[in-house]
């Protein structure tokens, strides 16, 4: 799926649409962007820093699940971006291969 540039790199999150409404209820469309900011993100698995681009939002879940590493085995990879999961794929790699 072809994302826009202003979307978060792990949940794919983009702005929302809505309305600015005027004293006398006048409505005109608007949009409410998301939240990015430029972060590295460090998977200790991987022992690798990946420079991303995300939301607020993602930034406190990521925080939540301990890390890089964390978030990305929780969540659904149909909810994470081609990106995001490229990554989760070779975390989930490094791990099997550290298991045997």
């Amino acid at each position: 799926t072809h994302l826009m540039s202003r979307s978060c790199d792990l949940t794919g999150k983009i702005h929302q649409t809505g309305h600015n409404v005027s004293h006398s209820n006048i409505k005109s469309k608007r949009r409410f962007m998301v939240n990015l900011n430029k972060v590295t993100l460090r998977s200790d698995v991987l022992n690798k820093n990946f420079r991303l681009r995300i939301a607020s939002s993602t930034l406190r879940t990521v925080d939540k699940y301990g890390g890089l590493d964390g978030f990305l085995s929780k969540m659904n990879s149909r909810k994470l971006t081609d990106k995001a999961s490229k990554i989760k794929k070779l975390i989930e790699k490094n791990v099997s291969s550290l298991a045997n």
